[in-house]
């Protein structure tokens, strides 16, 4: 277990140092220069390992100075010994060539969301006040001079700026539903929830407060007088759970505020996802809904840089939560609307508009990788920018023709880049490299794309990740690695739990396809997935299975299949249908029983969609195919060893499910181990319940895929 060291690694310099800034963090201490990465020492294999992994710095999202010269952004380390995180601000000088960044602030706690104002003079970010709540507040542009801007009761979530910086908006929770002492005031210790209608639960929490937009006025060093705008409505905006201030855009004269809301609550709210935008006139305080009619979800909204137009993004369907995000605008003096993407076959992330407004960049998964694209408003052309065998994410210009992002790809976290735009196409240069001296003692996997033949005559985009000095005269044990979501790409994603290059660092040869199900290859093939979870997907998986069993290094009787959420379902599912195929199992977070599922779940539209509807339905085919597949009525097939884990607060797949999954397995005499975190959600959080998560991980998956190692390390 890695401890934070005091002393400070240079991100260009192997040698330890620590050098007084020339600027502090308002209490006259210095800001100690460099990155303060945990401890690592390269293991004598030089192999990718957990205790690497641990030590990168995770790179968030920049952000531009009003002149173009300077970038801002955040990076966090783990912090094993404390069981957290830790985030720093620093700063890009764009205009050196390989500028080092500059760190700003050395904290106790972590800064957030930080933005410029004050024409770059100032920067504005979140951080707690003596209670421990978020608040905003400001320092100067070498981050000193820090100063509370914000009280408000029980802190904020995220704020927002409006242009000419005399307002802003702030995310803040108000009360939602009764206490036990609202209704029985004699009774103040009770600790009953007297619930009448749904989403009383939402992810990992019972809803007891919602978010909710407040106006503030701010003279450039404090914020005051704030006013609900939804004030006495039921609604939440931003959208929970992860809803911030990209659900937010300020007119250019900031005279308006756009916020995204599902004004609906209870049973409405669980059956729907039709949100909309609203436009709120800070004069007169009237409100106005700007999509009404159209029915799936509505977000993101962005103003033009002249204010003619506002873009966002929207779904058609309502119910369907995964549903084509369609690029659309409307012009804001004739009311007219108009869909961008009408025929371009893939759904969007995010976007950005380029200053001059003659143009919209964005981001969407394509071929199985994040490239970036810009499209025409005049007339809905797209044009490819960039696409490489990585992924894209964030999208900051910092003129016509440059814009700043970040790019990660299966064997390498996010860095940020420069993208230098002519001709309708970009050329990519690094501007930061963070984890290069992490990168720089290690030998990597490597990673190649395979067109696999499917059941149904198509061929189906699979990653395959093979070990450091992989050598073909060799056989490897292999995993299959089932994708959540379940329409979630398979691109070239970079995570620290399900990490490809860790697995494949560990012996193990990654099979990571492309099914049925997932964006990226039209809308066809993604949606096939809808009303068919147990279907044409799973044979895609075997299909992917099989081709790379002809391979003479994979070694055929120690196959495996991992996978979380829906991948956690293909595994259950699987683990009755895989005719002999596999020889371990590791599912977290998935669904076990689908009837159970359908009533324990808390965003109804969701099974109602994917499910086909209730099972209830005696006369709906779809439903009831749905059901009949369910993973739990083919227990009796089961053979193989399967781990299991789950977290105790996740309420969208609740741990129950994972427990009759153990259960079962256990009843059937079938090896079998579980691991509960009472304080984890769908997702494993916390430093040191992940480091647990990745050595059990590997723990099973050797004992099953590597027998005579496994044999030998017990001798021994």
């Amino acid at each position: 277990m890695n401890k934070l060291i005091n002393t400070i690694t240079m991100s260009a310099a192997s040698m330890l140092m620590l050098t007084a800034a020339s600027c502090g963090n308002g209490e006259g201490t210095p800001v100690a220069e460099g990155f303060p990465r945990p401890e690592f020492k390269a293991p004598a294999d030089s192999i990718f390992n957990i205790e690497a992994l641990e030590a990168l710095g995770r790179v968030g999202a920049p952000a531009v100075s009003p002149d173009g010269k300077t970038a801002l952004f955040a990076v966090s380390f783990e912090d094993l010994e404390a069981n957290t995180s830790h985030t720093e601000l620093y700063t890009l000088d764009l205009t050196a060539e390989k500028a080092e960044p500059k760190r700003l602030t050395d904290s106790e706690k972590n800064e957030a969301g930080a933005v410029w104002i004050n024409g770059g003079k100032t920067i504005a970010f979140m951080y707690p006040d003596k209670d421990d709540k978020m608040q905003v507040w400001t320092m100067n542009a070498d981050g000193s001079g820090r100063t509370q801007a914000t009280e408000h009761e029980g802190g904020i979530s995220g704020f927002l700026f409006s242009p000419d910086e005399s307002k802003v908006v702030l995310i803040g929770n108000v009360k939602y539903a009764r206490t036990a002492a609202d209704i029985y005031p004699d009774l103040p210790k009770a600790t009953g929830r007297v619930v009448d209608d749904l989403m009383y639960k939402h992810w990992d929490e019972w809803v007891t407060e919602i978010p909710h937009p407040f106006i503030g006025d701010f003279d450039g060093k404090k914020v005051s007088a704030t006013k609900d705008i939804m004030a006495d409505e039921p609604f939440e905006a931003p959208m929970k759970p992860f809803g911030g201030v990209e659900s937010f855009a300020w007119s250019p004269d900031s005279k308006i505020l756009v916020y995204v809301s599902r004004k609906k609550t209870g049973l409405e709210y669980a059956v729907s996802t039709n949100s909309d935008l609203y436009a709120y006139n800070l004069e007169s305080g009237e409100t106005n809904n700007l999509t009404e009619g159209m029915e799936g979800y509505d977000t993101m909204p962005a103003f033009s840089p002249d204010g003619r137009y506002l873009a966002w993004l929207s779904m058609e369907r309502d119910g369907y939560e995964a549903d084509k995000n369609r690029l659309f605008i409307v012009d804001c003096q004739t009311s007219e609307k108009r869909d961008l993407t009408a025929d371009w076959d893939y759904t969007i992330d995010e976007f950005a508009w380029r200053p001059d407004g003659k143009s919209i960049y964005f981001i969407a998964a394509k071929d199985g990788v994040t490239p970036v694209f810009a499209i025409n408003p005049a007339d809905g052309s797209v044009s490819t920018l960039i696409q490489e065998q990585a992924d894209f994410n964030s999208l900051a210009p910092v003129g016509n023709d440059v814009v700043l992002t970040k790019r990660h790809s299966m064997l390498r976290p996010d860095e940020i880049f420069r993208l230098d735009i002519a001709d309708n196409k970009a050329t990519a240069t690094a501007l930061t490299d963070v984890n290069g001296p992490v990168f720089e003692k290690l030998v990597m996997p490597t990673v190649e794309p395979r067109m696999v033949p499917t059941t149904d005559g198509k061929e189906m985009l699979t990653w395959i990740v093979y070990p450091p000095r992989f050598d073909r005269n060799k056989k490897y044990p292999a995993i299959l690695y089932c994708q959540g979501g379940p329409q979630q790409a398979v691109s070239q994603f970079w995570s620290y739990r399900w990490n490809f290059a860790l697995m494949a660092s560990n012996g193990y040869i990654m099979i990571a396809p492309n099914r049925r199900g997932l964006p990226g290859f039209g809308t066809e093939w993604e949606e096939q997935i809808s009303k068919d979870y147990p279907g044409q997907n799973m044979r895609d998986y075997l299909a992917a299975v099989d081709n790379m069993k002809k391979e003479p290094y994979i070694d055929t009787e120690h196959i495996g299949a991992t996978g979380a959420s829906y991948g956690g379902f293909s595994v259950y599912y699987l683990a009755g249908n895989h005719d002999g195929r596999f020889a371990a199992l590791l599912a977290h977070a998935g669904i076990f029983n689908m009837e159970a599922q359908y009533l324990e779940t808390e965003e109804m539209w969701f099974a109602n969609w994917d499910m086909g509807g209730a099972y209830w339905e005696k006369d709906n085919a779809a439903a009831q195919r749905t059901f009949a597949n369910s993973p739990h009525r083919f227990v009796d097939k089961w053979t193989t060893p399967i781990m299991i884990s789950h977290g105790e607060y996740d309420y969208r797949i609740l741990a129950s499910q994972g427990m009759a999954a153990f259960n079962a397995a256990k009843l059937r005499g079938i090896p079998a181990e579980m691991v509960i975190y009472p304080d984890e959600n769908h997702w494993i959080l916390k430093p040191q319940n992940a480091v647990m998560w990745q050595r059990l991980f590997f723990r099973w998956f050797d004992k099953w895929l590597k027998p005579a190692s496994t044999e030998a390390a017990e001798e021994a």
